[in-house]
């Protein structure tokens, strides 16, 4: 199918307004929606927030009457299923548009390649596939948990120029600058959940929420509140207490168990989970199939050395975030990665980096793992 120049510039509409929805959505995917008449765009929406109406609710309610004949524009294939909303194929074939232009199908079983035909049946014109590479950008984390059946596992380090995190008595606030802590809550409000361990809650009495006023201006529409990421903890000997300050903020807290012991009386938002154990430890290929089915697409990781290192050793991470601070702590303080010791070089953990920037006064670089055999 040749899309002509008119497609391709409704569509990055259609893209711009899906990315408006990246800390609201999760765990449903971002999408836009944009309904044109003779070229010129009559409506235009984007998903907002899980369970309300979908992008295309909104476009079709902005056009109004004049939807009959038009063509649509949308980032992802319209739903054919009665979810927490009507399907919105059928909204459309309503609408009597003429014409649907689909970014990508939706790797949702209950939806793809359904909505698609279900339009076709109506008489309705589908052409997919435009601008589908910079639309599967819009989701990864969703159209990777749909792959893999996992969430995607960002794990984030701060550390000195020498590759320390703490100095040798635990302290660590703060080596990085202001500037990359405010980066770090844009990556906190994009993801879904966020992993750490009781010895990194209690050492540094984080809170491990997103701070809306650190983040920059005109990320997203003010209107709306940005969604808090489940906060994941794995204590298995027990020992958080609700007096910290990670209980302070009313948002969902999964703490991650091996057994259960004492009884404590949780604030409501508070679930304790188990999952088996694996070599004395958190099974966390368990651990990751239990996120999954709670529907978590992104995991952002903000913890010690010692459960970064089993992540990579586990071969669930998928993206390295470093923040690398112009200071040395010298060989006393403690370092970044725990991992088994390695006899040949060839055996190291190697990445590919994709981008470096420098955020303030520190560099920050986004790498991925590269593992020689993977097993998801």
């Amino acid at each position: 199918m040749k899309f002509s120049a008119i497609d391709h510039q409704m569509m990055v509409k259609a893209i711009q307004l899906a990315r408006l929805g990246r800390f609201t959505t999760s765990p449903n995917p971002n999408v836009g929606c944009v309904i044109v008449q003779s070229e010129h765009v009559v409506g235009a929406g984007w998903h907002q927030q899980a369970g309300s109406p979908h992008a295309e609710v909104h476009a079709l309610k902005d056009a109004g009457e004049r939807t009959i004949g038009a063509t649509v524009y949308v980032t992802l294939e319209p739903c054919s299923h009665f979810g927490r909303t009507p399907p919105c194929a059928n909204a459309l074939i309503d609408a009597g548009v003429d014409r649907v232009v689909v970014a990508m199908q939706d790797p949702n079983p209950d939806v793809h390649g359904k909505g698609i035909e279900r339009l076709r049946k109506a008489g309705i014109q589908v052409d997919v596939g435009l601008l589908e590479e910079e639309a599967r950008l819009l989701n990864q984390p969703f159209l990777f948990r749909m792959a893999q059946q996992r969430p995607m596992v960002t794990v984030k380090l701060a550390t000195s120029l020498d590759g320390k995190v703490a100095l040798s008595n635990g302290k660590s606030q703060w080596i990085t600058g202001l500037d990359a802590r405010k980066d770090v809550q844009v990556h906190r409000a994009m993801a879904c959940g966020i992993l750490s361990t009781a010895q990194t809650v209690i050492a540094d009495d984080a809170m491990l929420t997103v701070r809306s006023e650190a983040l920059p201006t005109g990320l997203y529409p003010q209107a709306l509140d940005v969604r808090q990421p489940v906060r994941v903890i794995i204590d298995t000997q027990h020992r958080l207490t609700p007096d910290l300050r990670l209980f302070q903020t009313e948002s969902p807290i999964l703490i991650v168990r091996t057994r259960l012991e004492n009884q404590i009386d949780w604030p409501h938002f508070v679930e304790e989970v188990l999952i088996e154990e694996k070599d004395g430890h958190v099974d966390l290929q368990a651990l990751m199939k239990t996120l999954s089915a709670r529907q978590l697409n992104h995991l952002w990781v903000e913890s010690g050395a010692a459960l970064a290192g089993a992540l990579f050793a586990s071969k669930l991470v998928d993206q390295f975030i470093l923040y690398q601070a112009p200071v040395i702590l010298g060989d006393h303080a403690q370092d970044m990665i725990q991992l088994p010791e390695l006899t040949d070089l060839a055996t190291c953990l190697r990445f590919s980096v994709q981008t470096r920037q420098m955020v303030g006064q520190d560099l920050k670089i986004e790498a991925e793992p590269i593992y020689v055999h993977r097993d998801h």
